[in-house]
């Protein structure tokens, strides 16, 4: 009897370790509807071993729950829920891969130095409060944490240049070379074929729709012509009809959860293609 109770631990430590070893990895960044503004009670819940969260303070990777993020290297964490519970919950689903988030998002950056708001920051190298550095500096470190490549960028931002082509600060052409360089400069530091996967930028309600139309459109310019960039989700200009707003500009925890089960599914048909 106790030699049967020891082959059956035996057989599920080497179950658990060859699942173990099947993670998937991925930096997700932007502005603050990639931090998310959502609200963790109603965020999706993981089951316990399929999706982890690394923390570059500390170095540790912890289970992936609302609020995801952490107060480090400049970047936030959700107030309080995010689009990544329920894009890790499907992604597992589809693929069995435990899911690896790294968070690295600022509500209020921008993309182009031409609409960075004062310490809010911007992923351009140029400006007061540049992110780039640090998220590279997240993503290595919890590669080498986990063992693993980054698998893909998940991002979401676009509004805050929006709103500076609206007051004529800046033009979309330079926010989509801007974008186009990010991604560039993201390949060189992560890996040159590294997926960049796009949300494409919602509307500030009450607000000119002209420059957020042209943001969207650059951001389609840019998957149009950039190999392995894709969009995978274009329904955020539809959420003010759908109720699915927190405010003026953030989306509520509904759209967050259809964000990330959405884009879950289109990133797995993207890696298998």
């Amino acid at each position: 009897m106790e030699m049967r109770w020891m082959l059956l631990l035996t057989c599920l430590l080497t179950l658990q370790n060859t699942m173990a070893q099947h993670k998937t990895l991925f930096l997700a960044a932007g502005q603050s509807n990639a931090v998310g503004m959502g609200d963790s009670t109603a965020a999706v819940h993981c089951i316990v071993g399929t999706a982890l969260e690394y923390r570059y303070s500390g170095d540790t990777l912890v289970p992936l729950k609302d609020p995801v993020g952490y107060s480090e290297l400049q970047f936030q964490k959700a107030n309080s829920g995010s689009a990544w519970p329920a894009f890790a919950k499907a992604y597992h689903d589809l693929t069995g891969s435990q899911v690896v988030i790294a968070a690295a998002a600022r509500g209020g950056s921008s993309c182009h130095y031409k609409a960075e708001l004062s310490n809010y920051g911007t992923w351009d190298n140029r400006g007061r409060l540049p992110l780039f550095d640090s998220a590279v500096i997240k993503a290595r470190a919890a590669a080498r944490k986990t063992g693993l490549r980054v698998a893909g960028i998940l991002w979401s931002q676009g509004e805050r240049d929006a709103n500076a082509v609206n007051a004529q600060q800046l033009t979309a052409e330079e926010y989509e070379q801007q974008l186009t360089l990010l991604i560039d400069q993201f390949r060189a530091a992560l890996g040159s074929e590294v997926n960049f996967y796009i949300i494409q930028t919602g509307y500030y309600l009450n607000h000119a729709t002209q420059g957020f139309d042209a943001i969207r459109k650059a951001q389609e310019n840019v998957a149009g012509k950039m190999k392995h960039v894709f969009i995978v989700y274009r329904e955020t200009g539809s959420f003010k009809e759908k109720g699915w707003m927190k405010d003026e500009i953030h989306y509520n925890q509904t759209a967050l959860n259809d964000i990330g089960s959405a884009v879950a599914k289109q990133v797995v048909l993207k890696e298998k293609k």
